[in-house]
């Protein structure tokens, strides 16, 4: 009887606080918040001051905290010490869209410029390798984050960005800006940017004169130089009719 009794108790409590589990769980997966599991290979990677502040309920402090540290690590050029930070950053903090974007920027601007440019290591494929990791490493940074973060447009733009300046991965690049413009709250220039990209994409160039041409027509703001100069561009390539053509650049 005692253990039917223990039984139903803990049959009882456990139905009692079901609902409120499932609701926080049901708010998590809305704001597609991954959690924590907070066991040994988390202590391990966020350090103790991390993992008491996951235990307590401080995670925006500490990581506001080591935030603050990234900038005097980046002002020592300790780029080894600005990763392990912003990994912790952003476990503790991953629904803050700037604490991706600055790993990112650190790790494929600031740490692959250095790494390029570092005069203690005489040969260049080394150099470029090196270079090449940090780049990886700002884009799994972003790609981390958006999935975290899937309806914001920041992280989407900023890995486009990547594609663009670092890898020179035109086709890459206009699918990011592409699903950036397809947000809510997008930069307005997200869309031109996607079919710029597209335009520099071999086989794809009727794909890319037909966004630009649209944006053309739609609107008198988005005759830009960039915008017309792809477009002239295309048309040359696609032999697009002489009556069809926009008028020439002014000299």
């Amino acid at each position: 009887m005692r253990f039917f009794a223990v039984f139903l108790s803990l049959a009882m409590f456990g139905a009692a606080k079901w609902p409120a589990e499932h609701a926080i769980s049901a708010a998590h997966r809305s704001e597609h918040f991954r959690a924590l599991n907070f066991d040994l290979g988390l202590r391990e990677q966020i350090g103790q001051m991390g993992f008491v502040a996951a235990l307590s309920g401080f995670r925006s402090l500490i990581a506001d905290v080591l935030f603050i540290q990234t900038h005097v690590a980046w002002e020592r050029t300790d780029w080894g010490r600005i990763l392990v930070l912003f990994r912790q950053i952003t476990t503790l903090q991953p629904r803050e869209i700037l604490f991706w974007d600055m790993a990112a920027w650190h790790m494929a601007w600031n740490a692959g410029t250095a790494a390029l440019n570092d005069s203690t290591q005489p040969r260049l494929a080394l150099r470029i390798k090196a270079q090449r990791e940090y780049f990886q490493l700002g884009k799994d940074f972003l790609e981390r984050g958006i999935r975290n973060n899937p309806e914001r447009p920041q992280l989407y733009e900023a890995l486009a960005r990547l594609y663009r300046d670092k890898y020179k991965d035109h086709e890459h690049a206009a699918e990011f800006f592409g699903k950036a413009a397809g947000l809510p709250g997008a930069p307005s220039y997200a869309k031109r940017f996607a079919a710029y990209e597209l335009s520099h994409c071999e086989g794809r160039e009727r794909e890319a004169y037909d966004r630009l041409h649209a944006l053309y027509i739609v609107s008198e703001n988005e005759r830009l130089p960039t915008l017309l100069s792809r477009l002239k561009h295309l048309e040359i390539t696609l032999d697009v009719p002489l009556d069809q053509r926009i008028p020439d650049l002014p000299r």
